[in-house]
């Protein structure tokens, strides 16, 4: 039974990216045993996931921000026993998906015999070849997703299997449903779900438009506007749906299980490159992604029946409310 480690930490969307390589390693080989090593804050995605054997959750961000003494002497001993934890887990096989320094290091950490990456000008922080022994150059245009499915060329896998499957909680979607029920949402309506946030501020298209398309959805298509947001996120998200005629509704604070259950209730998704954008693809819903600094190429919503617009000169806030309701409507029809 061979041990594989995915190495994949994080963000989300990246995350969801890597599913696929999990499904497929299941599917093609499946009396393997397969641990994700993954950032505790992300970890809640891969919950229960029927691909996978083990998680080990760590928490870089919490090292890389200890300041003190005391910090750094927790850090340690965190460290020390992230170690000897993939030491004992006897991997074979250690799957590098990130590209990172910091991957890189747990990779060499698991003393997998084999470990596989991509090439050093394929990582984002090409040191990451260091700590690789079998490296891979994908194809250069293609999605994400498939570049990561490449990673599994050394191990002969074929028939890639392009599934993700998300965490569903009972109690998440039943706090979905009660939310639209109480704001006069019907069975049968158009429900267009908006997340104007994004980790990056050049990635985010501008509150304005945002509402000025949520009010141009609610007169023009007669769906229902749902406005969905982070943390930090909760002023632009009010301003873009401060109620009144338009009908835009602002979405109660979320946690993971509970936002992903109003982007499997959505008609479409408008989002930039961004997790809910991708977790939104993941579950189906056709979405309409806009983007600038990335490309949407590579990052797009994966899959058939999605729309993506692409800012020019890398500048999301050139695209134009029109175009984008526009694409809205392709969708809702």
């Amino acid at each position: 039974m061979p041990r594989i480690a995915l190495i994949k930490l994080s963000s989300l969307g990246d995350v969801v990216h890597a599913l696929p390589v999990a499904a497929t390693l299941r599917a093609r080989v499946p009396d393997a045993h397969l641990t994700w090593i993954v950032e505790r804050r992300e970890a809640a995605v891969l919950r229960d996931h029927p691909a996978l054997d083990a998680l080990v959750a760590v928490d870089t961000r919490r090292w890389r921000r200890a300041r003190g003494l005391r910090d750094l002497v927790e850090v340690v001993g965190a460290v020390r026993q992230t170690t000897r934890r993939l030491r004992a887990a006897a991997f074979d096989v250690a799957l590098d998906l990130q590209g990172l320094l910091k991957s890189g290091v747990l990779a060499a950490a698991t003393r997998a015999p084999l470990r596989i990456g991509f090439v050093a000008r394929r990582c984002r922080e090409p040191l990451n070849a260091l700590f690789t022994n079998r490296r891979v150059e994908p194809p250069a245009a293609c999605h994400v997703v498939d570049q990561h499915l490449a990673l599994l060329g050394p191990l002969a896998v074929t028939e890639p299997v392009r599934e993700f499957r998300l965490p569903r909680d009972p109690a998440a979607e039943s706090n979905a449903d009660s939310f639209l029920t109480a704001s006069g949402f019907k069975p049968g309506q158009r429900l267009v779900v908006l997340n104007p946030g994004a980790g990056r501020p050049d990635k985010r298209w501008p509150a304005e438009r945002f509402r000025a398309l949520a009010e141009r959805l609610g007169e023009d298509t007669g769906a229902v506007v749902l406005v969905v947001w982070g943390p930090g996120e909760e002023a632009p998200a009010r301003h873009i749906a401060p109620g009144g005629a338009h009908r835009a509704l602002c979405a109660p604070p979320t946690n993971l299980d509970e936002l992903v259950a109003f982007l499997r209730r959505a008609t479409v998704l408008v989002a930039a490159d961004t997790g809910p954008l991708h977790l939104a693809a993941a579950v189906g819903t056709p979405c309409v992604g806009l983007y600038g600094p990335t490309s949407a190429v590579r990052n797009g919503p994966y899959g058939a029946g999605h729309r993506c617009l692409q800012g020019l000169a890398g500048q999301v806030s050139t695209i134009e409310v029109d175009a984008v309701l526009h694409a809205v409507r392709e969708l809702v029809a």
